[in-house]
């Protein structure tokens, strides 16, 4: 993933030198890549080849490294620390970081619009486009952002507050098993449905245990500032619910996504290690 990235963002020696250093700096050398390897495992456990799923997965990140530019900016949540090192507007500047949020997702779209093997297909290309514009609108990310701004210091429901990450964090998700499995042709309703919701619930699991790392982990586990969201009180599932609550819940989602995957019969372990991860993380 780091090779493929690396490849597809302008070189630092092109001009505007400054901005191009921005994106690299934001994008390479650090990360979980879970939504990329979300990607990948779909598309693999149906058959598509890896260099088939490298565009898809690069403009995935893109998108994730240009959210968490924008989320760390004064004007949203003001973070000085992203993956263990300073975030963009911090190592740079806050219009520098700005601009390079733009021009990470704009790139995201070229890379999906440009990149892609033939062999895909234009109409299953522009499903991709379509579907990770969704899911980075304000139906989706961008949406749940901006719904999380306007909650702090505000009390949601638990219904409310699944809405906001279902928007916010598990869009994306989504989305990228979507697009993984675009890269097969053929796959059933039924496979593509039961897709949706293993996606669904482990990108609920995720941000459950994000909100429970907030809490217990450590600044140093976390790459990131430990209590801010305490800090800003922001609602999250371990304030709505405690810890012990939302690690069940957490749980349960993990069950339900591993209930999702019954429908792929034997060829589903990729996608199980990618849920039992994200159910047992520690940073």
């Amino acid at each position: 993933m780091e090779q493929a990235l690396d490849r597809c963002l302008p070189p630092v020696e092109c001009e505007p030198r400054l901005l191009h250093e921005a994106m690299r700096y934001a994008t390479l050398g650090g990360g979980k890549r879970l939504r990329a390897a979300l990607v990948y495992a779909t598309g693999e456990t149906f058959g598509a080849r890896t260099e088939q799923l490298d565009v898809p997965a690069c403009a995935l990140e893109l998108i994730h490294a240009y959210s968490l530019i924008h989320d760390d900016l004064p004007a949203m949540d003001n973070d000085d620390l992203r993956r263990g090192k300073p975030s963009c507007h911090r190592a740079f500047d806050e219009a520098t970081a700005l601009l390079a949020g733009d021009a990470l997702q704009t790139r995201a779209f070229e890379v999906l619009a440009t990149d892609m093997d033939p062999a895909i297909g234009a109409a299953r290309q522009l499903q991709m486009i379509a579907r990770l514009a969704e899911a980075s609108g304000s139906l989706g990310m961008a949406g749940g952002q901006a719904i999380d701004l306007r909650s702090v210091g505000s009390t949601l429901g638990l219904g409310e507050l699944e809405d906001m990450h279902a928007r916010k964090t598990g869009a994306l998700f989504r989305a990228a098993v979507a697009l993984g499995a675009l890269c097969v042709p053929h796959l059933s309703g039924s496979v593509l449905a039961a897709l949706d919701r293993y996606a669904s619930c482990i990108g609920l699991a995720f941000q459950i245990t994000d909100d429970i790392l907030d809490v217990e982990a450590s600044t140093a586990a976390l790459g990131k500032p430990q209590g801010s969201d305490q800090r800003r009180r922001k609602p999250t599932y371990s304030a709505v619910l405690g810890v012990d609550r939302a690690r069940d819940l957490a749980r349960a989602q993990h069950e339900a996504a591993l209930a999702s995957l019954a429908a792929l019969g034997d060829n589903k372990a990729l996608l199980t290690e990618i849920a039992a991860y994200i159910q047992d993380r520690t940073r």
